[in-house]
C-alpha cells in the first residue's frame, strides 16, 4: 500500500515533468527571439513555466528527507560529486564549442565581451546554476538532517535563512577564489553570474525537508501530507502576497535574488501546485505516459547536463535568440528526441561496461533530489 511506502508516487511523476518542462523552457530562452519570448502567448506561457525552480528544490528537500541514504557522509560525497558535475557541464556547455569554434558572436556580445573568447573560460566554466546550488546545499541540509530532529526547527531554519537573504545579499571578500564562494552564497549582480545564490534558493529545500520530515511523522501517509502542503501554502501565500506586491523592492528584486516575501510567496504557490498535481495524479493508472515520466524522474540529474549541453551546442548550427515560435516549437521536438536518445545510448552503455560503484550510483534520486 502507497500508506507504508517511503516513496511519494506524485512526485515521481512531478519531477519527470520537471524534465520535460526543462528542455522545452531552455530550448525557448536560447532560441527564440525577444518579440518571441514575450508577444507571443505560447512564448509568455514557457517563460512563466521557467519560474518553477522552487518546484524542483522543494521536491528535492523532501525526497532527501526519505532517502534510503541517510549518513551525513553520503550527503557529503554527493555534494562534491555534484558540484564535479556542475563544473563538467559548464566546460562541455561552453569551452568545447569555444574550441571547436562554433560559439557564436551574438551569444559573445550579450556579455559585453570584445577581446578573445579564451579570455572568459574561467568564468564560463565557473558559471553558477542550480547544480552549484545543489551541491553547496546537500552539504549544508545534511547537517541539518542528521542534527535537527524536530520538523518545525527545520522549518525554522529554512524560513531563517530567507527572512536574512536580503540582508546578506551582495556581501563578498574580495579575495581570489574566497570572492567566488561568497558569490555562489551572496550573487546579487544581474546578468546574474550566479543564478541561483544559496541564500535565498537553499530556503525553498529545507522548507521540502520540512514536509519530508512530516511525511515520515505521517507513517507515510500523501494524502495527508499533500492536504497539510495546500493548508501551508495558502498561509504563505497570504503572508507572502502582500509584501510582494507591496514592498517589491524588498521582498521581489526580480526573481534570481528575490527577498524574503518572495521566498513565502513563491513557496506558496509551489506548495498549492504540487497539491493540485497529487490530486490530479491520485487515481492515474500505471501507462506508457506515467512509465516515461518515471524514466525521467530516475534520470533527472543525467537529462538535465544532457539537455544543457545539447542546446547550448546547437547555438553555433542554429544561432542565438533569432528564431520565431514555430520555429522553435520544431527545436524543441528536435531536442526532445536527441536528450531521450543520449540518454538511452549512455544506457546501453553502463549495461556493456562494467562500473565500479563506491557506495551507489548518481542517479536523480541519490543527488539532486535527495
Amino acid at each position: 500500500m502507497e500508506k507504508q511506502s517511503k516513496r511519494i508516487a506524485a512526485l515521481d511523476l512531478i519531477k519527470g515533468m520537471s524534465v520535460i518542462g526543462m528542455i522545452i523552457i531552455h530550448t525557448l530562452l536560447i532560441y527564440a527571439n525577444v518579440k518571441s519570448q514575450s508577444e507571443t502567448v505560447i512564448g509568455s506561457f514557457i517563460v512563466f513555466l521557467g519560474r518553477g525552480t522552487s518546484i524542483f528544490l522543494i521536491c528535492m528537500g523532501i525526497t532527501f528527507m526519505t532517502s534510503s541514504h541517510q549518513s551525513l557522509k553520503s550527503s557529503i560525497k554527493r555534494s562534491g560529486l555534484l558540484l564535479l558535475a556542475a563544473f563538467f557541464m559548464n566546460f562541455m556547455k561552453f569551452i568545447v564549442p569555444a574550441v571547436l569554434g562554433f560559439a557564436p558572436d551574438h551569444f559573445i556580445q550579450k556579455y559585453g565581451w570584445h577581446g578573445p573568447i579564451e579570455q572568459q573560460y574561467m568564468y564560463l566554466v565557473m558559471l553558477g546554476d542550480i547544480l552549484q546550488l545543489a551541491g553547496i546545499s546537500l552539504l549544508f541540509v545534511g547537517f541539518i538532517r542528521e542534527y535537527v530532529k524536530n520538523k518545525y526547527a527545520i522549518l525554522a531554519i529554512g524560513l531563517l535563512i530567507a527572512l536574512v537573504s536580503r540582508e546578506v545579499s551582495g556581501t563578498i571578500i574580495d579575495y581570489p577564489v574566497i570572492n567566488y564562494i561568497t558569490d555562489l552564497f551572496f550573487s546579487n549582480d544581474y546578468p546574474a553570474y550566479i543564478y541561483f545564490p544559496v541564500f535565498p534558493w537553499m530556503s525553498f529545500i529545507i522548507i521540502g525537508m520540512f514536509f519530508g520530515k512530516w511525511f515520515l511523522e505521517l507513517n507515510h501517509d500523501s494524502k495527508k501530507l499533500f492536504r497539510n502542503m495546500l493548508y501551508v501554502g495558502l498561509v504563505f501565500v497570504a503572508i507572502g502576497a502582500p509584501l510582494v506586491f507591496g514592498f517589491d523592492a524588498y521582498n521581489y528584486n526580480g526573481f534570481y535574488h528575490m527577498g524574503p516575501g518572495g521566498v513565502i510567496y513563491f513557496a506558496g504557490w509551489t506548495l498549492i501546485f504540487l497539491w493540485i498535481i497529487f490530486r490530479l495524479t491520485l487515481k492515474m493508472k500505471e501507462n506508457k505516459f506515467t512509465s516515461l515520466l518515471k524514466y525521467c524522474s530516475r534520470n533527472l540529474t543525467s537529462m538535465y547536463m544532457i539537455q544543457w549541453i545539447l542546446i547550448s551546442w546547437g547555438k553555433g548550427i542554429f544561432g542565438y535568440r533569432q528564431h520565431s515560435i514555430g520555429s522553435v516549437l520544431l527545436l524543441i521536438l528536435l531536442y526532445m528526441i536527441l536528450t531521450f536518445s543520449v540518454q538511452k545510448l549512455l544506457d546501453l552503455l553502463k549495461k556493456k561496461k562494467p562500473v565500479i560503484v563506491l557506495e551507489q550510483p548518481i542517479s536523480v534520486d541519490e543527488t539532486v533530489l535527495k
